[in-house]
């Protein structure tokens, strides 16, 4: 039973939570659609999680199926963490954009149709044989079918546009329509439209008559019995300033905040490649906070320039996507020869090669820890949302630049482009770790370390009495100079491995993040996994079930107390969004059966999933 069913049974328009997706062609504005009801949303005050759903085609035909662009938001007054698991509310704008999302809508729920759009050819090209809005095949759901492509192009007249520019407003009529449909305010997407379109008002005008116009119909038309307007109240949150943001925007204030906090400059390099290119977009306005971006020629370039900044005394950040990250392999072990810090960020997607560019999937652990010719270990993080993108960054450019090591920092194409509502912190409150450059020429050496952290003296190159080289070739323990004694590559080896090994006395202990310390069963998870994770083991205690959560940050080194922990568990299960990875760490570090729960789709995992795959764990486990 959909939502909106659910208060109609109650007799009541209040709803605590609701799902609603936009979908249609790429060039029907659905992430446009779905970003402005998402901010109208967070204005309003709900909690919020949001999934824009991108085609990997960049120019597929009209229609198309493998063409749809969906946008897909969850919002509510209690806690939100992931995008929802069955739409309550579909926007199809044509026959693609309902065939493709239909199985996602839970019986009983609406479906607002484009009736314009719903043609001979557009239902060929999709696979139907007749009319889904006439033939009775939708009587399971609420529906709404609409002539919104002429109602559009009938509002929009006044203002001059073309035929062309005239159909591209229908998204924003569909916009006003959905939220009428759900009480929000137009104020915000209205200003924004001004503000976008302020060299072209006619442009900016017709779309705001069309949000208006949608908006007007939800008012006066005669809807199915029992669609009104729906309520759902505000979330219950601590005061402060909150601003909606994605992964990628977070990870970049992450980034700029750690290069503050380190008192660095950042120099950004990278070569586009989805779904990581925004990370470029984002930095590349920043300059006022010491970043420079750099758009290299290819990956190899890219990281090749990040660590020639490190070397001149710069924080060098590099980014990509897990076929990126292989051409950067390399380099990478450069970095980790000569022991300069730099940060790799790895926006994961579904792979193999090519594979699944706009589709999210966290295949690249195995990669980052063992991915590298030799024995070069290096420190992996990962992120568990979009908000935690921020603080993670900022934890990775501690490692980097205390322990003068490559960081390998792990989002998704998920958290990337989600956004959610972010308590904005006291930037004050953050510890400051101020990097020292070694400025004393009085026995000086390259190879020099701190006796603590084992980490190499970091010397500006141009320092007078400081003049030294590194580079890939292997270098003597004591001088610094090459050497290619056995025993001296056995004992560079090692320290080098006990330097990152190191690092587990540095990061917090492991924690319960939901569940009893102790029990029947551990839920493991790592990534963008989180949201879904924590909602089935909020589910499961509700319903008395003995299951805790666990999520893992710091992937290599992992936390020393992180065996211990788990070995308090009957059983530990891994949902991982791999064949996995994880799972075959957790056995070969601490002997640990655990079980998986795998999902190679390109979709995150719905709570459902997760929450049926704990119960039958607890039952077999009897």
């Amino acid at each position: 039973m959909s939502a909106v069913e659910q208060v109609q049974e109650q007799g009541s328009n209040i709803l605590t939570d609701v799902v609603v997706r936009f979908a249609g062609d790429s060039g029907d504005g659905m992430q446009l659609t779905g970003n402005n009801f998402t901010e109208a949303t967070a204005i309003y005050g709900n909690d919020l999680a949001t999934f824009p759903d991108f085609p990997a085609e960049i120019r597929a035909p009209a229609g198309a199926t493998f063409g749809v662009s969906a946008f897909q938001i969850y919002f509510g007054s209690e806690d939100v963490t992931t995008a929802g698991d069955d739409v309550d509310v579909l926007v199809a704008m044509n026959p693609a954009a309902l065939i493709t999302n239909l199985k996602e809508l839970v019986p009983g729920g609406l479906i607002i149709a484009d009736a314009d759009a719903f043609t001979a050819k557009n239902l060929a090209r999709a696979g139907y044989k007749d009319n889904p809005l006439e033939d009775g095949s939708l009587d399971a759901y609420r529906l709404i079918s609409i002539d919104i492509t002429k109602r559009v192009i009938d509002t929009v007249k006044p203002h001059g546009l073309s035929h062309k520019f005239a159909v591209r407003c229908k998204n924003m009529w569909t916009l006003g329509l959905t939220m009428w449909l759900f009480d929000r305010s137009r104020d915000a997407a209205i200003d924004g439209l001004r503000t976008k379109f302020a060299k072209a008002p006619d442009i900016a005008e017709a779309n705001v008559a069309a949000i208006n116009a949608g908006h007007a119909y939800g008012e006066t038309a005669e809807l199915p019995t029992g669609v009104e307007v729906y309520k759902v109240p505000r979330a219950s949150v601590e005061p402060g300033l909150y601003r909606n943001t994605t992964g990628t925007e977070a990870l970049a204030y992450g980034i700029i905040a750690g290069g503050q906090l380190a008192e660095l400059p950042i120099v950004f390099a990278s070569y586009p490649i989805t779904p990581a290119s925004g990370l470029l977009h984002s930095l590349s306005s920043q300059k006022q906070f010491e970043v420079m971006t750099f758009q290299a020629e290819d990956e190899i370039a890219a990281v090749c320039a990040a660590i020639g900044a490190s070397f001149a005394g710069s924080l060098g950040v590099t980014s990509s996507s897990g076929p990126g990250i292989s051409l950067k392999a390399e380099a990478i072990s450069l970095a980790c020869a000569t022991e300069l810090p730099l940060l790799i960020v790895n926006t994961q997607r579904g792979g193999p090669s090519t594979g699944l560019p706009t589709k999210t999937e966290q295949s690249d652990l195995n990669q980052s820890i063992f991915g590298r010719h030799g024995d070069t270990a290096l420190p992996v993080i990962s992120a568990s949302t979009s908000v935690d993108c921020f603080d993670v960054a900022i934890e990775a450019v501690r490692i980097a630049t205390k322990y003068r090591t490559p960081v390998i920092l792990l989002s998704d194409g998920y958290m990337a482009n989600a956004s959610e509502p972010w308590h904005v912190p006291d930037f004050n409150s953050y510890e400051p770790f101020p990097v020292t450059f070694e400025t004393n020429p009085e026995g000086f050496s390259p190879a020099k370390r701190d006796p603590e952290t084992l980490a190499r003296v970091w010397a500006k190159p141009g320092t007078p009495g400081m003049e030294h080289r590194i580079g890939g070739i292997e270098k003597d323990y004591v001088s610094g100079d090459i050497s290619y004694d056995s025993d001296n590559h056995q004992k560079m080896t090692d320290i080098r491995k006990a330097k990152i090994d190191g690092i587990a006395n540095d990061i917090p202990d492991q924690e319960v993040v939901l569940g009893n310390t102790k029990g029947k069963l551990a839920v493991v998870g790592w990534g963008s996994t989180f949201g879904a994770i924590h909602q089935a083991v909020k589910r499961g205690l509700a319903e008395g079930l003995d299951v805790a959560h666990i999520h893992i940050r710091h992937m290599w080194p992992m936390p020393s107390n992180l065996e211990a922990l788990l070995s308090g568990y009957e059983n530990v299960l891994i949902p991982e969004m791999n064949t996995g990875q994880l799972i075959k760490i957790i056995r070969a570090e601490f002997l640990i059966d655990a079980k998986g729960l795998n999902k190679i789709s390109g979709q995150p995992f719905k709570i459902r999933e997760i929450e049926s795959a704990i119960k039958e764990q607890l039952e077999s486990s009897k």
